[in-house]
Parts: structure tokens; C-alpha cells; sequence
């Protein structure tokens, strides 16, 4: 059966916005000469130089910098306060400090990052804890994404929508401003720090960056995908995603209630070592259950009795097809169907072109293949090859909502979009293939 005849394209594109920035730690780098290089005798110059300031003077830079910035964030002063209070080893050999002089301080070791100017990829889908204004047979959804900036790094920001009785997908408006959550509390573990993060109230949901903030994270927090886990009755919100420091990656585990406050755990064991690993939305036979890959090549199922500790695992799927001869991953949480689960993967063919495919899976043995797609179900259009990654289609979780699965994905590690399919089209698509 032809993709065209149960995939629909949605004329619906979020592209990167260079304008919308956070504010960030800047830490000045040491002259490269100095025998004895270190951050805190330069913070100490720049905090002196600001002293000499009479205060008048000192008055005056204050309003000019929030003159110039105050539009482009919220509670500028407090940014700069808590900037501040960070910094207590660079403003303790000084005078005591008037309320002026710490908040100019605070903005002189801040820095503006645009986090989405170079990319706006792989997404993931689940419904929004709150449906009120759902339209009629619709559902409110969030959707996570992987945000790219100046020297790559990753990040995690967010939209809202709606999905229409006929699956048609709307993108709510996109606020200007962006913020970084704050750190509640970290907590040391066998395996790293657990951070707690939370936004303020006011925040808007697409406000919202999770930018690193723990060493494993430093270069990015990339491809969370996010899963509705059911337990019992009581839901919870959860993203497996990659931790990369810039030397290596690790798996760790954000989990939500609202969207609001954030828990993010480093996971343990020997599976966790690798990318790409993707929560089953509730317990099989009372254990938790993963999708991943651990050689570079092939998707394994996991079990664990503890979700912060992954170990072993069973190689249910292999390249076998041409246009996943390279590798296979997955792409994002099994989806529950009313009769197995649907499995969307990832493979890649020739010139590292990389397509979006299927596999379902016996509902109580999840080891159990009982179809897969020969081809892809959505590969790169002559329009969607040219990006960031030429000849790339990805996504990190798919939802059902009725009889549709709705796919955001992304195209050349650039730009996303979607495209939503009927599941009797496409469960007839995989029984003739």
C-alpha cells in the first residue's frame, strides 16, 4: 500500500527563532599567559571595577542595562540578584555591597543565549495533563523539543496544541519571552547529581527551556522522549534522554506531573550507557519495561524492577531491510493499541538517509515481532532533504488519539512537522507488507 494513501501531511512547520534567548552564567575566560589561571581572580577585577563606580554612575549603567534588556526577559532585577548571590566568593573580599552594586554585578556575569538558532528537531508527543478547552472529540497535547544553539548545544522547550475529531493537529501561539527553570534542590546519587528544577507560575509553557545544568549535561540534553506511565491509576509524565557532557553520553530520566517542576535523575545499570532508550507507558507483569539499543545496531527489550537501574536486556529486532541496513532505533515510547503495541523505529540506508518505519508487538510478550515494515512509512520528500543533516526524518514519540496516531517529526535535524495516520490504514499497510 502507498504511504500516500494513510499518511497525511500537515501544512504545519515550527522553525527555529533565533530572537528568543535565556540569560546564563557567564564565567570570563583567564588570559591563556597566566601562570596561575583562575576564573575568581578575574571575577574579582571585574567586581572591583564596578566598585569604582561612584554611585550616581553606578545608578545610571543599572537603568541604562534595563532599559536595554527589560522587554527580552521577565524580573530582570531578581535574574540579577540571584546572579549575584551566586558569585559570593568573588564579592566576599569586598565592602559591604549596596543593592545597586549587586544587581549591576550580577548583569555584568550573565550572557544572552539564543537556544533555538540553529534547530527545532526531534519531537515527542503526549496529551496535556489539563483538558479543559479541549475541543469536541479533540485533545489538548504538549510537545517537547530539541532545541540547537551557538555551539551546539541542547536543550528542551516546549509547545502546546490541539488535535482535532478528524486528527487535524493546531499549534498554539508561541510566547516571545524564554526562561530557565530554578534549581530547587540536588540531591548526590550512586550514579550522579538529581536535580529538581521548577518554573515560576507565570511562565508560560512554551517559556520554558530546560537547559543543562548538571556536568554529564554540559553539552546537551538531547532527544527526550516523553511517555504518559500509568501506574495504578496515577499518572506520571516521563522523558528518557540523552546526557552529553562532551566527552561522553549517558541515559537519565525527567519526570513531571505539570510541566511545571522537574525531577532529573541519571539512570544506572549496563543498559544505560547508550542513547535512544524508550519507556513502555505502563508495567508489563508488574516491571517496568524499556525499548533501547546497546551496540549501535539493534533494539533490545529491557525489564527492570527499579526504573533507576536498567541492566541486561533481550535483541527482539535487527537490520533487515535495505533502508535500515546501517542501524535501527527506536523513535520513542511503545504506543498501546487495543490488540499489541506499535513501535515506531528509526533506520538507516544508504548515504546515512535516515526513515521513519513500524514494528508491532505481541501485547503481553513484547519480545514477540508479529509485523514490520518492509518499507518506510515516511521518508525524506524531495523537499524535506535539505537541512542541518541533509536526508534525515526523525521523530522521539508519536501519541493515538482515537483511531489516529498523530507523528510530529523532524526533517534534516533542522525544522519539525507532522503528519497523522489512520491505525486501521496503517495496520492494514503492515499485515500486506
Amino acid at each position: 500500500m502507498s504511504q500516500s494513501l494513510f499518511i497525511n501531511r500537515q501544512i504545519l512547520y515550527l522553525r527555529p527563532d533565533p530572537a528568543r534567548v535565556v540569560v546564563r552564567p557567564f564565567k570570563p575566560a583567564t588570559d591563556p599567559r597566566d601562570l596561575n589561571p583562575t576564573d575568581k581572580i578575574r571575577a574579582n577585577h571585574i567586581v572591583g571595577r564596578v566598585l569604582r563606580l561612584d554611585a550616581d554612575s553606578a545608578a545610571q549603567q543599572l537603568s541604562d542595562v534595563l532599559e536595554n534588556f527589560e522587554g527580552r526577559h521577565r524580573n530582570l532585577l531578581d535574574i540579577f540578584e540571584s546572579r549575584a548571590a551566586e558569585m559570593e566568593d568573588a564579592l566576599a573580599p569586598h565592602a559591604e555591597l549596596s543593592k545597586t552594586q549587586r544587581r549591576l554585578i550580577g548583569a555584568y556575569f550573565l550572557n544572552e543565549y539564543s537556544f533555538e538558532a540553529s534547530a527545532l528537531f526531534n519531537p515527542s508527543i503526549v496529551r496535556h495533563p489539563d483538558q479543559s478547552g479541549a475541543p469536541e472529540d479533540g485533545c489538548r497535547f504538549i510537545l517537547s523539543l530539541r532545541a540547537v544553539g551557538e555551539g551546539h548545544i541542547s536543550s528542551l522547550t516546549f509547545r502546546s496544541g490541539t488535535i482535532g475529531a478528524n486528527g487535524s493537529v493546531t499549534i498554539d501561539p508561541t510566547v516571545r519571552l524564554a526562561a530557565v527553570p530554578k534549581v530547587r534542590n540536588r540531591t548526590s546519587r550512586q550514579h550522579g547529581d538529581e536535580v529538581e528544577v521548577v518554573f515560576r507560575p507565570e511562565e508560560e509553557l512554551s517559556e520554558r527551556v530546560i537547559f543543562p545544568i548538571t556536568d554529564s549535561q554540559a553539552n546537551g540534553i538531547e532527544d527526550a522522549r516523553f511517555v504518559e506511565f500509568n501506574d495504578d491509576g496515577r499518572k506520571t509524565f516521563y522523558a528518557t534522554y540523552t546526557a552529553y557532557s562532551g566527552r561522553s553520553i549517558r541515559s537519565e530520566l525527567l519526570e513531571t506531573t505539570d510541566f511545571r517542576s522537574f525531577k532529573m535523575t541519571p539512570l544506572g545499570g549496563s543498559a544505560a550507557g547508550n542513547k535512544g532508550m524508550a519507556l513502555f507507558p505502563r508495567k508489563i507483569d508488574g516491571r517496568y519495561a524499556m525499548i533501547g539499543r546497546q551496540d549501535n545496531e539493534n533494539l533490545y527489550l529491557i525489564y527492570s524492577d527499579d526504573l533507576y537501574v536498567w541492566d541486561g536486556g533481550r535483541s527482539i529486532l535487527k537490520p533487515e531491510y535495505p533502508w535500515e541496513f546501517v542501524q535501527i532505533g527506536n523513535c520513542g515510547s511503545p504506543i498501546e493499541l487495543d490488540d499489541c503495541w506499535l513501535l515506531l523505529i528509526h533506520g538507516v540506508g544508504p548515504v546515512r538517509k535516515y526513515s521513519i518505519g513500524a514494528v508491532l508487538l505481541d501485547k503481553k510478550d513484547p519480545s514477540i515481532v508479529i509485523a514490520r515494515s518492509r518499507e518506510p512509512l515516511v521518508r525524506p520528500e524531495p523537499t524535506e532533504r535539505e537541512g542541518y543533516v541533509p536526508n534525515v526524518v526523525y521523530t522521539c514519540g508519536a501519541m493515538r488519539h482515537r483511531d489516529h496516531i498523530i507523528l510530529p517529526y523532524a526533517v534534516s535535524d533542522t525544522f519539525s512537522t507532522f503528519a497523522t495516520m489512520k491505525i486501521a490504514a496503517l495496520m492494514q499497510a503492515l499485515a500486506n507488507r
